[in-house]
């Protein structure tokens, strides 16, 4: 579906150095939303095996995707007990145009 992030789109954080993350955190938010932009609600274990990221790294993409800067896509968290949450993105059609 997407094969780059705006210029606009960018990362930071007090351990965030351009030339060492954004090409991997770019790579991730490409991988994460390709594959989660059919709507289909999915754990972060069940993401994490399709795409070989991390958890942690997913969380922080899934959160990225509702920032203006990325977008402002909604991604919704739906609670299946015991601690486990799914998610679920739904695509800005107007960013993403």
């Amino acid at each position: 579906m997407i094969n780059s992030i705006s210029k606009t789109s960018r990362f930071n954080g007090a351990d965030y150095k351009h030339d060492r993350d954004s090409e991997r955190l770019t790579n991730q938010y490409i991988d994460i939303f390709n594959l989660m932009a059919d709507g289909e609600f999915r754990s972060l274990s069940k993401i994490a095996a399709l795409t070989g990221h991390h958890e942690a790294s997913i969380s922080a993409q899934l959160r990225h995707m509702r920032k203006p800067r990325f977008g402002s896509h909604t991604v919704n968290k739906k609670h299946k007990g015991n601690g486990l949450f799914e998610y679920q993105l739904i695509v800005n059609t107007k960013a993403a145009a």
